[in-house]
């Protein structure tokens, strides 16, 4: 498992928030970061492409609604998407048990996400140093460098450690839990998704009467058995009709008569 750990290591790091090597956050935060796709690439290096991906899209309706406004981080989701799958996938107990996995990794990597907050810091002030002495190479090294070797230990370091390890005792440490304990966690797993798909729905729905819609889509899937292609196509037809029968809105002000321009003038 070296290799493979070695592999999701690089990837975490490659994934992370201040990794600039994947065009920015475009191709890495909020691409290879995703659990959609990490959980591909996962299962592709643990040669089990399809549970990669039911966590990932199972552990993705979790933080589909996650934002990280001003550094702020309620959850590591890079430490989510790459070690947290990768334990999912080798304990081989289903997505629910690897929803309550991804979530307690989560939680616990913003420990590591503030301390390289706080040694960022530390190395920016040696920067402010290095300029006021006029060292250029000290600029450098504690701008650019510095950082990303703090940055690729702190996401390398702990990745191939669970993975690596976890690889040899994930399974011997699912067995010896008690029957309520993973009982609890088949549940909360369940849970999780539905928790983050309402706070999308929270922040996209205006009118609650829009809810109408979304539960349409869920009597489609769930009694009706309709696939995603025929559950795609009923979709655009509740939207069409929504836009071009949709009432009117009214004016939000009527013209002003010449009275009323007089007494403005």
């Amino acid at each position: 498992m070296a290799f493979e750990a070695a592999l999701i290591g690089i990837l975490c790091y490659l994934g992370a928030l201040s990794s600039p090597w994947l065009l920015g956050l475009t191709g890495g935060w909020y691409l290879i970061t995703r659990p959609l796709v990490s959980g591909m690439l996962v299962g592709f290096i643990l040669g089990d492409v399809q549970t990669g991906i039911i966590i990932g899209v199972a552990v993705q309706a979790v933080y589909i609604a996650m934002v990280t406004p001003g550094g702020s981080m309620p959850a590591d989701l890079n430490f989510v998407a790459f070690p947290a799958i990768a334990l999912g996938i080798l304990s081989n107990k289903g997505p629910e048990v690897a929803v309550a996995l991804a979530a307690t990794i989560g939680i616990a990597g913003t420990v590591l996400f503030n301390a390289m907050m706080v040694l960022n810091s530390w190395w920016n002030h040696r920067a402010d140093i290095a300029l006021e002495k006029g060292d250029e190479r000290g600029v450098y090294l504690n701008s650019a460098i510095w950082p990303q070797a703090t940055n690729f230990l702190m996401r390398f370091i702990p990745t191939f450690i669970a993975v690596y390890f976890g690889a040899q005792y994930i399974n011997a440490f699912m067995d010896s839990l008690p029957h309520i304990v993973l009982s609890t966690m088949n549940v909360l797993g369940g849970i999780l998704p539905a928790v983050g798909i309402a706070i999308l729905l929270k922040q996209i729905i205006k009118n609650y009467s829009m809810l109408i819609y979304f539960l349409v889509g869920f009597i489609c899937i769930v009694f009706l058995k309709l696939n995603m292609v025929a559950l795609v196509i009923v979709g655009a037809l509740l939207a069409l009709i929504h836009y071009n029968y949709k009432p009117e809105p009214q004016a939000e002000r009527t013209a002003s008569t010449p009275a009323d321009d007089e007494d403005e003038f």
